[in-house]
This record gives structure tokens, sequence and C-alpha cells, in this order.
């Protein structure tokens, strides 16, 4: 799985660059903009934002603005911690990803096209319940290794 999140997030990454490129290339050298490379740039943009959310969900690398850490002096305060910011990571999360699935429905249903070369802008729509559905289970697996930690520290 990391493997596979590693090629394609750099795939994506290789991508919007390219489009970048050739968008300031064929505009600003050229002066002859290509017509509906804003649009297409879209999908792999928003995707690569999402997953790369979905990336730090799963290395656990989100930065955070733990203030209360400085105070706290043992191990074990910081993993009661770590499970109260994961639950709460959980129930916002969740709210967000109940959300997002209304807004996917609604985005099935109604089925709203780009304005110039008329692609479903559903494919990027979805992308928010994915990557907030994958987000969740990862808190979800990291908050269930903090419960471990403070029972395996409990148990000695």
């Amino acid at each position: 799985m990391d493997r596979f999140a590693k090629y394609l997030l750099t795939t994506l990454i290789c991508i919007v660059a390219l489009g970048q490129f050739a968008q300031a290339l064929t505009r600003y050298v050229f002066q002859i903009p290509v017509m509906g490379l804003e649009e297409t740039m879209m999908y792999p943009t928003l995707w690569l934002y999402i997953l790369g959310a979905v990336n730090a969900s799963r290395e656990n690398s989100h930065i955070r603005a733990n203030v209360l850490e400085i105070f706290l002096k043992t191990k074990r305060q910081h993993t009661i911690l770590a499970i109260i910011g994961e639950i709460l990571s959980l129930i916002i999360g969740l709210w967000l990803l109940y959300w997002a699935w209304d807004f996917t429905r609604y985005a099935w249903r109604v089925w709203k096209e780009s304005p110039t070369l008329y692609i479903p802008t559903f494919y990027s729509d979805v992308a928010l319940v994915v990557g907030l559905a994958l987000m969740m289970l990862y808190t979800a697996i990291h908050m269930v290794g903090h419960v471990r930690a403070l029972a395996g520290e409990g148990a000695r």
C-alpha cells in the first residue's frame, strides 16, 4: 500500500507540474492558451490535495499544535492526550464525512459537467468522500495503536 501511494502521488504531482508548465509555456511564451487545460488540471490537482492529506493521515504526520504536551511529564499523559486528540478527530471527521457523502450523492444526482470539455465533475467531487473515509480509517487505526500502547503500559 505504501508503494502504491508513493507512485500514485508522484504520478499526480508530475501530471500537475507538467500541466502547469504547458499552460505557462503556451500562454506566456507562444501567446496561445490551450482551451480546457485548466479544466483537465482540476482533476489531478484535487486528487493530489486529497490523497496528500490521506498520506499525511497514514503517516500520522499532520501538523499539530499540541501546546498541552509542554505541560505533560509522563509518556502515559502524552498517550492519553493522543487518544483524546484521535477521538476528537474521529468525531469531527465522521461529521465531515457525513456531509461529504451527502455532497457526493448530490453530485451523482445532478451530474454536472465542466463548461468547455463537458467532463463530469463527479470524478473530482468524489475525491472528498474517498479521502475523508480513508483519513478516518487511518485515524481509527492510530487511535487503536494509542489505546494498545496505553493498555500495555498499564499491564506492567
